[in-house]
C-alpha cells in the first residue's frame, strides 16, 4: 500500500520537513556517491548505528559483510553520535526516495500543527527512540542500522493521532483506493508489528521495530509537541473530513 496523496492542506511552509528531505539527499549524493559501492559501504559502516556497539555486547572486530568483498568490522566504544547520523544515511535510491516521500506526505502537516522548533525536535526523538526500540530487541547485533523510516514512523503516527479521519489516496498493485488515515495507518503500524514477531536472524532486512517504536513514540509524545492554536487553525481552515457540508 503505497499513499500518493492526502486530502490535507497546510497553512503555512513546511521549511522543517523541506529542510530534511534536502539534508538526507545531499548526504546520499555528496557522502555516500549516491549508492557507489565503497562510498555506501563506508558511510554505512562508520556512520550507521551497530547495536552491539553501543551496547558493548559485541566483541571488537565483529564483521559484517558488505557484499563484493568488502567488510564491515566493529570498533570498541559506544559511537553515541552515530544514532543521529544514522537517521540522515540511507542503503539504496528506493529506500531513500520511499522515506522522502512518506515524510512528505505525512510530515508537512505535523509541523504545521508544531513550531517549527517543535517539529524539529519531535522528529529527532522519534527517531532516537526508535533506534533505542531496535538496539533493545537485537542488543549484540552487528548490522549497522541506517534511515530516516524510524523518525518518520514517528511523523505518521503523530498524524494517525492528530488527523485520523483526513483521506489518504493509496496504491494497491495497480488500484487505486482511499483510506482513512487510521485505517491506511494502522494496517501499516500492523505489517510492522507482523514483520517484527516473524522475524528470523540478524543479518539484515526491515528493522521492523525501530518502525513500531518510532510510531509509539510518535502517538506518544504527539500532545508534549502539538501547538493547539495552531492545530485548531489548520483544521478549522484548510481541511474538512470528505463530506462536510458548510
Amino acid at each position: 500500500m503505497f499513499p500518493y496523496r492526502d486530502e490535507n492542506v497546510c497553512v503555512r511552509t513546511p521549511y522543517v520537513t523541506i529542510a530534511i528531505i534536502v539534508l538526507c539527499t545531499l548526504t546520499w549524493l555528496v557522502f555516500q556517491g549516491a549508492g557507489a559501492e565503497r562510498p555506501l559501504a563506508e558511510t554505512v559502516c562508520d556512520r550507521g548505528l551497530i547495536p552491539g556497539e553501543l551496547t558493548g555486547l559485541l566483541p571488537a572486530g565483529s564483521r559484517f559483510p558488505m557484499g563484493n568483498g568488502l567488510v564491515c568490522e566493529s570498533e570498541a566504544g559506544p559511537h553515541v553520535l552515530n544514532i543521529l547520523t544514522s537517521m540522515f544515511l540511507h542503503g539504496s535510491w528506493m529506500h531513500l526516495l520511499g522515506n522522502m516521500w512518506f515524510l512528505w506526505i505525512f510530515g508537512n502537516n505535523v509541523e504545521d500543527s508544531m513550531t517549527r522548533p517543535r517539529f524539529a525536535a519531535f522528529y529527532l526523538l522519534c527517531g532516537l527512540a526508535a533506534a533505542l526500540a531496535q538496539v533493545v530487541w537485537q542488543p549484540n547485533s552487528v548490522v549497522p542500522m541506517v534511515g530516516a523510516s524510524g523518525a518518520i514512523s514517528g511523523v505518521m503516527g503523530a498524524y494517525m493521532l492528530l488527523f485520523p479521519k483526513v483521506r489518504v489516496h493509496c496504491f494497491v498493485i495497480i488500484f487505486s483506493i482511499s483510506l482513512p488515515a487510521w485505517a491506511m495507518l494502522g494496517y501499516w503500524m500492523l505489517l510492522q508489528l507482523a514483520g517484527g514477531l516473524t522475524q528470523v536472524g540478524t543479518e539484515g532486512g526491515t528493522a521492523f521495530w525501530a518502525h513500531v517504536g518510532g510510531f509509539v513514540a510518535g502517538l506518544i509524545g504527539t500532545k508534549l509537541f502539538v501547538k493547539q492554536d495552531y492545530l485548531a487553525a489548520h483544521r478549522a481552515n484548510l481541511w474538512r473530513p470528505a463530506g462536510t457540508l458548510e
